[in-house]
């Protein structure tokens, strides 16, 4: 296939490109990790009150008022101000992007691969900055903000490295007197919704998968993170993408997000948030607009009730330590937290006892900007009052062991971690997902009990077992429904290669994000046949 030229960056050359390896974490314990980011937090405050533009084929513009980012810790903080995009704004940005398309799909794949090589190579540099901006932007403790953004280097570099995988010829049978190929192509505009739990990781994710591709994408960020979000932009202008590969449209989900959905050049629409919306999105996308060609594909993953399993044949140490940190690991805003500890009855007493132990020592609540703190606030104040509402229910519904408020004393939004026991399977706290630190603490009869505890909600994301019983491991592999199983170990983390990431039901469409499969969904197979001779 033929290609062009638009950019200043050199193709990579596959032959010389590094094998792919994870990003290892910092040890802030380390003098010197300390003091950078100590330094990279008094960067990012110098930045406070920046207002910041609506980006369409380059073009700086304005929205038709602003909003703030602040920091959850400390609302009155305004990290920026951002701009809320118009409909005619949503509707330029995928007609900006269907133009730019023309040409970026036809750059070579190495080219594309290249600017985001060089993306993570500058990432790398700053990755505390980067990491910074979400400790005061969305509450992250160092370690969880360093773990987001060193799984956004490793979106860039192992998505270059599969584009090339995918450029490369691909094995095809030959039927005799023929030269037989398949080539995968782009696929158009995209439109990009982020959320705001994992607001650098997801983001960048997103949207070079699709963008290395070459797709062209509007990029609408969580309305809680777009100053991340900005960062990730910014960069990606600074190494040279071209303008309108990636637009830059802030703004509510209601007007600029709906607007890029519904819009009938869009082909697909890479979306990471609650199954509502989610839902939402996907029945409005399969809506076939006027002069829309196609049916639009919808990438989605909308969150879990992820349940890890405790088995009377498991370690429970290791059991106790791998829940509280699956359950409380940022405020339990991930949607592998684990938010249902089922325990068979026979342990219960001990495994609670311990786990009760392991919070006390470890789950310390604090300002996440102060080296040491595990647990900062949620979100926002919208996050913290559903969270609180949940914690009432739960106090209908079984015993409260420890939390169960708001944390006082402090002027953001700060959440006790709380601990539910006897909840029932289908009980609210056991079905629905709550998004903050709440668990609740199930009793099973027995194994098979506590499997199809795990496997009684709508959900299918994560889910883990503790059992040094090979047989019922075995089980477990066969029979817990979930699209990411973690055996003997905590049931978040997942890494980028390693654990490609999605789930099942009404967690998504298991778009097993950073793995083989995933730039499949940016991409379309055309199959060649040539009569030779």
């Amino acid at each position: 296939m033929s290609s062009v030229k638009i950019g200043s960056i050199a193709p990579l050359d596959a032959a010389t490109l590094p094998p792919y390896s994870p990003t290892t974490y910092l040890d802030y314990s380390q003098p010197e990790h300390r003091a950078s980011f100590e330094a990279a937090l008094a960067e990012v405050r110098k930045s406070f009150g920046t207002e910041y533009p609506i980006v369409i084929g380059g073009q700086r513009e304005q929205g038709s008022k602003t909003f703030d980012s602040t920091n959850p810790s400390k609302p009155s903080e305004v990290l920026g101000r951002f701009q809320s995009g118009t409909v005619e704004q949503a509707n330029r940005a995928v007609a900006t992007a269907y133009a730019t398309f023309q040409t970026w799909s036809r750059v070579a794949p190495a080219e594309r691969a290249a600017y985001l090589v060089e993306a993570a190579r500058r990432m790398r540099e700053r990755r505390n900055f980067f990491s910074a901006w979400m400790v005061l932007e969305v509450g992250k403790s160092w370690g969880e903000a360093d773990a987001d953004t060193a799984e956004a280097i490793d979106f860039l570099e192992f998505y270059a490295r599969e584009m090339l995988r995918y450029a490369a010829p691909q094995p095809v049978h030959q039927m005799p007197g023929e030269h037989d190929s398949v080539v995968y192509l782009p696929i158009g505009v995209g439109a990009v919704i982020p959320p705001w739990n994992f607001p650098l990781a997801i983001c960048v994710g997103m949207t070079v998968a699709a963008v290395v591709c070459g797709n062209t994408v509007v990029l609408k960020p969580a309305s809680d993170t777009p100053g991340i979000a900005w960062q990730f932009f910014a960069l990606m202008e600074e190494v040279g993408l071209p303008a309108g590969v990636i637009n830059f449209l802030s703004g509510g989900g209601g007007v600029v997000g709906d607007t890029i959905v519904r819009h009938a050049k869009t082909r697909f629409i890479s979306f990471t948030g609650s199954r509502d919306v989610g839902c939402g999105i996907n029945k409005l996308a399969a809506e076939v607009q006027p002069g829309q060609i196609w049916l639009k594909r919808v990438v989605a993953e909308m969150g879990g009730k992820d349940g890890i399993v405790i088995d009377d044949e498991a370690d429970l140490d290791a059991a106790a330590l791998g829940v509280a940190q699956s359950a409380f690991g940022f405020c339990g805003q991930k949607c592998s937290a684990c938010s249902r500890a089922i325990v068979v009855d026979k342990v219960h007493d001990v495994f609670v006892e311990k786990l009760m132990a392991q919070i006390e020592r470890f789950v310390k609540i604090g300002d996440p900007a102060e080296y040491g703190t595990y647990m900062g606030p949620v979100s926002s104040e919208r996050a913290m009052n559903t969270i609180l509402k949940y914690i009432e229910v739960g106090k209908t519904e079984g015993k409260l062991l420890t939390g169960g408020g708001r944390v006082e004393g402090r002027d953001g939004w700060f959440v006790q971690p709380t601990v539910f026991d006897d909840i029932a399977p289908r009980a609210r706290l056991a079905q629905e997902e709550i998004f903050g630190p709440v668990l609740a603490i199930i009793r099973a009869k027995d194994f098979d009990d506590a499997i199809a505890i795990a496997n009684n909600t709508e959900y299918g994301l994560t889910g883990a077992c503790f059992s040094k019983n090979p047989a019922k491991i075995q089980k477990a592999r066969e029979e817990f429904f979930v699209g990411n199983l973690y055996l003997n170990r905590k049931c978040t983390g997942a890494m980028v290669g390693c654990h490609p990431f999605g789930g099942f039901n009404m967690s998504g469409t298991d778009s097993k994000a950073g793995g083989r499969d995933y730039l499949l969904l940016f991409l379309q197979a055309k199959s060649i046949a040539e009569k030779i001779g």
